[in-house]
This record gives structure tokens, sequence and C-alpha cells, in this order.
């Protein structure tokens, strides 16, 4: 289905979000071990959210998708680009493999979804989803810096985002189908679109590792660059897409986001209108 043209703006809410909205959902993610800062050091409209349970490789839990969740539909108006990085040499192992059993305290664990009848799960599986899903609806350039291990829902939630930096240690695994389950936060998608089915299928069904030198000739990793270099891959790239003038950088990505889920003709009236209403903005703001 292809997605209609979007106007400028974000996947936020239609009002503004309000300083104490934000503080409490920073709050929230917090307590899940995200860590989230609504602009960059100099007030760049750059909100970096940071995986920050080190200690277990950043595995995840339902209470960190629900946080990240909440993130994504209070982003503030204006936000240009979100960054999204991991505390301590891994960037997430994964699901926290205690939900494979007794659960994680407070969390449950999986066996509990799959006593639940077909539209309960099928209603709280999507609501996992969205903390994987609103990285490509939002109208902001996403970028992940992987840094280590990003394992199953490690790897769907990099795979959740435009653009990925890495280093040379990074390395990529998709374990589900080896556990007896599926990739089902939103990553076989994007994983088909960047790599196609047959790599697709097969990167799935062995669970193989894919180091950062094979991601990066696979077409998913941006940039591949020594440890400890990360940063400044980062801040340049960041400068970069900040330099360029945001009405621009929005509709582009729209165009491109969308353009393997359009026709020619469709892509072609896409590109047709989103360069109509940039002209309209530049013949505005010169009258």
């Amino acid at each position: 289905m292809n997605r209609p043209v979007a106007a400028a703006g974000n996947a936020a809410p239609d009002q503004p979000s309000a300083p104490d909205d934000l503080a409490a959902v920073a709050d929230q993610a917090a307590s899940a071990g995200v860590r989230v800062e609504w602009a960059g050091p100099g007030g760049e409209p750059v909100v970096t959210i940071t995986l920050d349970r080190p200690d277990v490789r950043n595995a995840q839990t339902p209470s960190m998708w629900r946080a990240l969740a909440a993130v994504g539909r209070v982003l503030p108006a204006g936000s240009r680009i979100v960054v999204l990085r991991a505390a301590g040499p891994a960037f997430s192992a994964g699901l926290d493999l205690r939900m494979f059993g007794e659960g994680v305290p407070g969390e449950g664990s999986l066996a509990e979804v799959g006593r639940l009848d077909h539209a309960a799960a099928d209603f709280l599986i999507e609501q996992f989803q969205e903390a994987f899903t609103w990285w490509a609806d939002a109208d902001v350039v996403t970028i992940a810096v992987v840094q280590g291990a990003a394992v199953g829902a490690g790897f769907q939630l990099a795979l959740a985002c435009d653009l990925l930096v890495c280093t040379e240690q990074a390395r990529f695994a998709m374990r589900e189908p080896t556990l007896g389950l599926v990739p089902d936060l939103g990553g076989t998608y994007p994983l088909v679109r960047d790599v196609g089915y047959r790599r697709a299928l097969e990167l799935c069904l062995t669970g193989r590792w894919v180091d950062a030198r094979e991601a990066q000739s696979l077409g998913l990793a941006l940039q591949v660059v020594p440890p400890g270099e990360e940063q400044a891959a980062l801040d340049r790239l960041v400068g970069a897409l900040l330099a360029a003038p945001d009405a621009s950088v929005r509709a582009t990505r729209r165009l491109l986001r969308d353009a393997g889920e359009r026709t020619v003709a469709a892509q072609r009236a896409a590109e047709r209108h989103e360069q109509y209403e940039l002209l309209r903005g530049l013949v505005a703001g010169a009258g």
C-alpha cells in the first residue's frame, strides 16, 4: 500500500509537547534503561536516545519498548534528527533471555503471550512493534550508531533507522528463527528492502553473524569506522544534514523512503507534489 505524501512535521501529536511531558517521558525511559536527550549540546534539533543497560549488553524488555514508543509519540516539534546509541561495548544482545523462561521481574514472559487468544496477542505484539516502527514514520532522519553485537531485537532496532554508522567491531545476527520464533518487531521489511529476499532468508534462517564490512557491502551500514572514531563520524554526518535546508531534507527523505512502494507514475507524481510545495515556500519566502 502506498503511503500518502506527508506534510512537513514529525510523528508527534498535533500539539507541541510540553516540557512537563518531555520530562515525564524521559523519566519513564530512564527507569526502563533508556536515556533521552531532547536536544544537542548547543540546542541543535537532535534527539539522542541511548540504550542504557550495559550490564546485560542492553538486552531489551517490554518496558524498554514501551519507553521507546513513548519517546516517538512526543518528539519535540522541529526535531530534525534522532540518533540511537547504546552504552557499553554491545549495541544490544536482543530480547532479555529471561523472557524465554520465568520472565523478567515485573515484565512477564513470552509464554504468557502464547496463552492469549489471537486478537489479544496480536494487539500486544503490535504495541511492542511501535517501539520499532515510529522511526520510519516520523518526519526526521534517524541514525543508529552501532558498536559490538546487535542481535535479534537489537538488529531490528538498528534496521529501523535510516542510516547506520558502525565501528569495525559491530556485528549483526537475526537469531529468532533459530529459537523457534520469527522476527516480529518490524525488522523483516527493512531487511528484505536493504539486502533482498534471498540474502534476508539466509541471514534469518542460519542466524549467522554479519560483520561490519559485510554489513557495509550489503548496503546495511553507511559507514564503518575504527573504534573510538564513531563520534567524529556522527558529528560530520549530523553537521552535513543540519546544513541542508530543513524542508528539502524532509521532502527528499519522504520521496526516497516510499519510492519502493509506489509505481513509477506514482513516484513521479510524488516528486511533482513535493517540488511544488518547496517552490511555493521559496516564493513565499522571497515575497
